[in-house]
């Protein structure tokens, strides 16, 4: 797929992953939007922003005519805003949190979708490229909600990528594992902290923190990006990172008992339980 001068929309763009995405893009000729927001000028005079909140559908349909206005065509979208819940028992978020993050994170990709869709078609041609996670193949326990909205994203992508590619518009998921980003610090806190959680909910947000410092760099995941944007045979899905590649890799291949026990060595949940948890548990 030629890039040259192709029109891009990157939602999420002012940091992390949507900003090294966006300038990723610029360098290797597409015009660029970024999106957030605020919308604004970037630190970085590579590429504009405009305001949009992907929860709002009035926000999404103007954001997309106002690019529509200035350029006249669309050709990749990245749906890249999203956040997570702070590690956390299912049952200690409530149902207006998991809508919270269903709205950003899946519903957000599905209001951008049908914006883009009538032009691309148009064009008879198009890329969307979502930005998922390996949580969307491996759920991570004690973030269920998290985990939930990445497989929502694997299988809305799928589905989609079937229904459009004859019209000349291809679909993928990129899936980090852990990137060294801002995520940890704009999580959303669940709102029913039990008791019995505790200690496994330290534990947990400790894990998510080391794991985000040595994770992979955001421009990793551009730099795929950009892979699965400018393919000529694009590939459904595209992992980022090596530990991306490796649990994919296992989750193919391995034996269904082998990753679950794996799962539960390594976030120690057959750990004996404190005296605490004992006791709340003979309750």
């Amino acid at each position: 797929m030629s890039v040259n001068k192709s029109i891009a929309l990157v939602t999420g763009a002012s940091s992390g992953i949507g900003k090294a995405t966006a300038e990723r893009l610029v360098k290797a000729g597409y015009k660029v939007y970024g999106t957030s927001r605020r919308g604004g000028q970037q630190d970085s005079s590579s590429f504009e922003m405009l305001a949009l909140d992907v929860t709002r559908d009035e926000s999404v349909a103007a954001a997309v005519n106002e690019l529509l206005r200035r350029e006249g065509r669309i050709d990749l979208l990245v749906n890249n805003a999203g956040f997570g819940v702070a590690p956390a028992g299912a049952e200690e978020s409530s149902i207006e949190q998991a809508h919270a993050i269903f709205e950003t994170n899946f519903f957000g990709i599905v209001r951008m979708t049908r914006a883009v869709l009538p032009q691309m078609r148009k064009q008879g041609s198009g890329r969307i490229v979502n930005i998922g996670s390996i949580l969307g193949l491996l759920p991570m326990p004690y973030g269920a909600l998290y985990s939930a909205t990445k497989h929502a994203v694997e299988g809305y992508s799928e589905s989609l990528d079937h229904e459009v590619r004859t019209r000349g518009i291809r679909v993928s998921v990129v899936e980090p594992a852990f990137t060294r980003t801002a995520f940890d610090a704009n999580l959303m806190e669940p709102d029913t902290m039990l008791d019995e959680y505790r200690s496994n909910r330290a534990g947990m947000n400790q894990l998510m923190v080391d794991s985000i410092a040595k994770g992979d760099d955001p421009a990793v995941v551009a730099d795929v990006v950009l892979l699965a944007a400018s393919a000529a045979h694009p590939k459904l899905r595209y992992t980022a990172g090596s530990l991306a590649g490796r649990l994919r890799f296992l989750r193919r291949f391995a034996p269904a008992a082998l990753v679950d026990a794996g799962i539960r060595k390594d976030f120690r949940l057959d750990a004996p339980a404190t005296p605490a948890r004992a006791s709340a548990a003979a309750k």
